[in-house]
């Protein structure tokens, strides 16, 4: 599982550190599978191992639903006693706290986020961990998102003083064409358009 992961030079106490939080990050997510997967469901643990990412997948739903697996502080494990087996030497050892762990080193490492997904009958969970940088949000579309915005303020202002307006006064209030001012009113949901016509 861990055999393509760079581990940087790190000297401890004279000795090479070679655990990193990635590293962690994967015995905690294995560890989480096998002690929450249904022994009784179909298919057994599978996990996946590509060039770009390692899918984790388990027979079994997510017993406090997904939104709380991803947030953390609860647990209730179906295997108890794989989880304190675990605890003994040293893996998973604060109950709930796993998974937003991963969260948190795939954010840290500026990876894509991790894609939990359940499907059912049969039950399966699945998490997909990918080793692939973020895309960067374009310094143009910044900019673009920032001058909308400030269009928005503007249109805001506008109707305040005169509570309705055309479409084409806005436009020239902005100095935008009518379409691109169509296209800022349309996703505008404290605006309403008046009347049958464009």
């Amino acid at each position: 599982m861990i055999k393509d992961i760079k581990i940087p030079f790190k000297i401890k106490g004279g000795f090479r550190v070679d655990d990193t939080p990635v590293h962690r990050a994967l015995r905690e997510a294995l560890a989480n599978y096998i002690i929450n997967t249904d022994f009784y469901g179909k298919y057994g643990v599978l996990i996946i191992k590509e060039d770009d990412k390692i899918i984790f997948e388990n027979p079994g739903y997510i017993r406090l639903g997904k939104e709380q697996m991803r947030k953390g502080g609860k647990s209730d494990p179906r295997n108890k006693s794989l989880m304190k087996m675990f605890n003994l030497i040293d893996i998973g050892e604060h109950a709930g706290s796993g998974v937003p762990n991963i969260f948190n080193v795939w954010e840290d490492q500026e990876w894509e986020e991790p894609d939990i997904k359940e499907s059912f009958d049969p039950d399966r969970t699945s998490l997909t961990l990918k080793f692939i940088k973020k895309q960067a949000i374009k310094t143009s579309d910044k900019k673009q998102a920032i001058k909308t915005r400030n269009n928005e303020k503007k249109i805001r202002l506008y109707l305040q003083d005169n509570e309705t307006a055309k479409t084409r006064a806005i436009a020239e209030l902005l100095g935008l064409s009518m379409a691109r001012t169509r296209e800022i009113l349309s996703v505008m949901d404290d605006v309403e358009a008046i009347g049958g016509g464009k």
